[in-house]
């Protein structure tokens, strides 16, 4: 079930599993290392629990359908069918909140949690964020009900100690013990990628369990697993408490996730990129676009700029700059620093509330000329294309018609329907334009820096001359 790393944890037909980690954070030579992990399993086994959910399921296609031109009206009405598929979770709260993973539970029509001594109970969805796969429950408490504490995930080293309790495979009560292996793992399961890894024992099942440290504490979320067979092969993720207990805090509180927004489209700097823009290496996040009305904009941030410290941290790339900015709180102010030109800049903005952007789509338009040495064919945007290329009205630029397929253009990745709104940040408005500055980056023998809107998105092109 999970031959690629991004699989997110089985929560099947089967029984799952809870998961518990324990993963010291002090220093090594400060730290007592167990004989075993009898009572923290012992203290901590009552507060994981199994979850199961059912959720009804209306075939698209069925027998009725396949028989009925043979069979007039075949063999009556389709029945729905019932799903069942169990999780794991962990108590965070004497009055019942319970963290499990957004996958265990969504689309769930009915769901239960199960405790170590079997006792059932229903619950009730509190909120869910799809993004970190994280999700709240709620059951009417337990007398002296057993709960877990967030534990600090910043402190906790590769290395530390990483214990396992749950159902894998439906056998409840498992316990597995590991290290942690490495952090702030980004597997490609979503923009917020920052996993823990763990080789504890996790498999289908564990979806939504706690990963605890030697102190007994929560570190992480199991959430996703690395396995070309389903079973575990001692390659797990769980997100870290820094984020879950952010992300649980909000659910709880109002029901929804908010998330900083700053309102800039990012970039990875490649080399070629790095050296159009004259900067001495690839570190940070080039803006290729800035959103009207953002909070960027309204700092003065623009097209080309590359932010290199976002609160106080270095921004190495794209993925820092999106998880720091996420992770603030709409409304707050904060500073970043900037390259433009080579000069830095540092400049103070609020932080925004992200929303759901619309995407759009691009066409084909009409007449060409033809540039051979890029191996570009470019032509003026045509008005009646506009709408269709996502252009505002007072986008200007120039109309890539044809992308030779050995040409320099192609290798670096321009596409036909692109639109090249500048070259060398000069803003151009007809082939002759790019003629020029083309000329001149091969004068100077380094790149020429295109940006680019591509169906009504920004990025950059960097298109180096060939080396003889």
């Amino acid at each position: 079930m999970f031959p690629v790393l991004n699989k997110r944890l089985y929560a099947g037909l089967i029984a799952g599993t809870l998961m518990l980690s324990a993963g010291g954070f002090a220093p090594l030579a400060a730290q007592e290392i167990p004989n075993d992990f009898t009572a923290i399993v012992r203290e901590k086994i009552p507060a994981v629990v199994a979850i199961t959910t059912r959720q009804i399921i209306q075939d698209q296609a069925t027998l009725n359908d396949l028989l009925s031109p043979f069979y007039g009206r075949g063999l009556g009405p389709a029945q729905p069918r019932v799903r069942e598929a169990l999780g794991s979770g962990f108590v965070i709260s004497p009055d019942g909140y319970i963290v499990t993973n957004n996958h265990v539970v969504a689309d769930a029509s009915e769901i239960h949690v199960v405790f170590s001594d079997k006792e059932t109970l229903p619950a009730r969805l509190v909120g869910r964020d799809a993004a970190t796969d994280l999700a709240v429950l709620k059951i009417d408490p337990r007398p002296n009900m057993t709960t877990t504490a967030w534990g600090d995930s910043d402190a906790v080293q590769p290395g530390a100690w990483t214990i396992a309790i749950g159902s894998p495979f439906g056998l409840g009560g498992t316990v597995t013990v590991g290290v942690l292996s490495a952090r702030s793992r980004d597997i490609n399961a979503g923009p917020y990628d920052d996993f823990l890894q763990t080789d504890a024992s996790i498999n289908r099942g564990n979806s939504g369990g706690p990963l605890f440290n030697a102190r007994g504490e929560v570190i992480g979320v199991n959430t996703a697993i690395v396995s070309p067979t389903g079973g575990s092969i001692g390659i797990g993720f769980a997100v870290p408490s820094r984020t879950a207990r952010n992300i649980v805090d909000q659910l709880i509180r109002t029901g929804r996730i908010e998330r900083g927004f700053i309102g800039v489209r990012l970039q990875e700097i490649t080399p070629s990129i790095a050296e159009a823009l004259g900067i001495p290496d690839s570190k940070g996040a080039l803006v290729a676009s800035v959103e009207p009305g953002s909070p960027a904009e309204q700092a003065g941030i623009q097209a080309g700029d590359v932010i290199t410290r976002f609160n106080g941290k270095d921004i190495q790339n794209v993925h820092d700059l999106t998880l720091a900015a996420a992770s603030q709180t709409p409304g707050t102010k904060t500073t970043l620093t900037r390259n433009r030109g080579g000069s830095q800049q540092e400049i103070a903005l609020t932080i925004g509330q992200r929303d759901d952007e619309e995407q759009q789509t691009g066409a084909v338009p009409k007449s060409q000329t033809a540039d051979t040495r890029l191996g570009l064919s470019l032509s003026p945007i045509p008005d009646e294309g506009r709408q269709q290329l996502g252009l505002q009205p007072d986008i200007t630029g120039v109309f890539v018609q044809e992308v030779a397929p050995n040409g320099l253009a192609a290798e670096n990745g321009i596409q036909p329907g692109d639109v090249i709104v500048s070259a060398n940040n000069r803003n151009v408005t007809q082939p002759s334009d790019i003629q020029e500055e083309w000329a001149k980056s091969r004068q100077q023998n380094r790149p020429i820096l295109f940006r680019i809107n591509r169906q009504g998105q920004s990025l950059f092109v960097a298109v180096a001359m060939a080396k003889s």
